[in-house]
């Protein structure tokens, strides 16, 4: 039939679009005999969603086990098995066939992140949800100097950031860890699905009495609280630490830093409580202000990087060390730097957020880190790496590692 004259009898063609995930890697409960996944392979949606839902994005990480968000909202694992002991409880106990990972909130997933002993997710009203090991599931609320560390220039209209004022709630060993109040009949609908406080090992040594998941484990997903008017945009899992970007430009923190990659100056191995981290310096207006974090009722300096712009646009989190982009297009790094992957030109770990100066007077686009190394694009679309390279992670052509950024191997991107 011939429909071009738009008659009675025409045809009209549109072009179906479908977003397809693909998995490779270490993922036992997705392949025979737990041998790794060599080569791509696609990925169906559950039964229960497919014909009626797509894939809308992956996330990264994940210790033995995959997630991805669903074209609705839902966040879906897969890949574990029972007998991966943290990756089983991480992840919800889903093996070969990709399952829907429910939070106690009908709120939409826009943004999911896995680390290696922890998983966190970011809601479209802007709420951070998190699980995994109770070390990385945050216990309270941390107050800073907000006057000081605010005055962003991002539209910053009609919101609320805590006051210096308000006191750090300290919750004793005995409480849920429940970081938001939530009613028990809120938790009841994903309480009766989620795994619950399971056991860390495997049937046998079950079998011989050996500790019970809920000493190390928080399950159940729990609200991060960062305060009223807080809204969350993105998030990011490291090894056992976490970041999370607000729509103010603002980068809050928690987990494990003792090698800096909270930013706050020194090596905090635990802290139980968000803080915003100090990235940008801002500006001041009148006499100078002094702006400090308290921790766990003790008070630390917050010193800002001299990095230009005014707001932080995008985060991520390696193994042991952290990542942002400012507004300006400038990287800053801190945390572990035994291999070189934050850039400065040494094996140092850098307490603070700091300006990685070999990519000086480079707008960077975008970036990634990985355990030991860092990936980033500029605007012009060239890749710049650096850090660990023994499996040649770096793209440079050669094993050695970079302790400063440079070009790779790839094409403009």
């Amino acid at each position: 039939m011939d429909g071009s004259e738009g008659g009675e009898g025409s045809v009209k063609m549109e072009e179906c679009k479908q977003t397809l995930v693909y998995m490779w890697g270490y993922l036992p409960g997705a392949s025979s005999e737990k041998a790794p996944i060599l080569s791509p392979m696609p990925v169906t949606l559950p039964d229960m969603i497919s014909g009626k839902d797509s894939w809308r994005d992956v996330s990264g990480g994940g210790c033995g086990f995959a997630m991805a968000i669903s074209g609705s909202g839902k966040l879906i694992t897969w890949g574990s098995t029972d007998d991966e002991g943290q990756s089983y409880v991480t992840s919800g106990k889903h093996g070969e066939i990709p399952e829907p990972f429910l939070l106690p909130t009908e709120a939409s997933v826009v943004k999911a992140a896995a680390g290696w002993a922890h998983c966190v997710s970011v809601t479209d009203i802007g709420e951070a949800y998190t699980w995994g090991w109770k070390e990385c599931i945050p216990s309270g609320k941390l107050i800073c100097d907000l006057v000081s560390l605010g005055s962003f220039q991002k539209d910053t209209s009609a919101k609320h950031v805590p006051s210096v004022s308000e006191q750090v709630s300290q919750r004793s060993e005995a409480s849920s860890l429940t970081s938001g109040e939530i009613s028990p009949g809120d938790n009841k609908k994903a309480g009766e699905e989620i795994v619950k406080r399971r056991k860390l090992s495997s049937a046998k040594q079950e079998s011989d009495g050996s500790v019970a998941a809920d000493e190390f484990f928080m399950a159940s997903p729990s609200i991060v609280n960062l305060g009223p008017g807080v809204k969350i945009t993105t998030v990011a899992a490291g090894g056992r630490h976490t970041l999370a970007l607000s729509d103010m430009g603002q980068v809050w923190g928690w987990g494990y830093g003792g090698e800096g990659q909270l930013g706050l100056g020194s090596r905090v191995k635990m802290v139980s409580t968000p803080h915003v981290i100090p990235c940008i310096e801002p500006p001041v207006s009148g006499k100078d202000r002094s702006s400090a974090i308290v921790l766990d009722g003790k008070t630390l300096s917050a010193q800002f990087s001299k990095a230009p712009g005014s707001y932080v646009k995008e985060i991520a989190c390696g193994g042991r060390h952290s990542a942002i982009i400012t507004d300006a297009g400038v990287l800053l790094t801190f945390g572990w730097g035994l291999y070189g992957q934050c850039g400065h030109g040494s094996t140092q770990d850098q307490l603070r957020p700091t300006c990685v100066n070999s990519l000086s007077g480079i707008q960077v686009k975008t970036m990634a880190a990985g355990l030991w190394h860092t990936l980033c694009i500029s605007v012009e679309g060239n890749v710049y790496t650096f850090g660990g390279n023994q499996f040649g992670q770096l793209g440079t052509g050669v094993d050695q590692i970079e302790e400063v950024a440079g070009t790779s191997n790839l094409p403009h991107c």
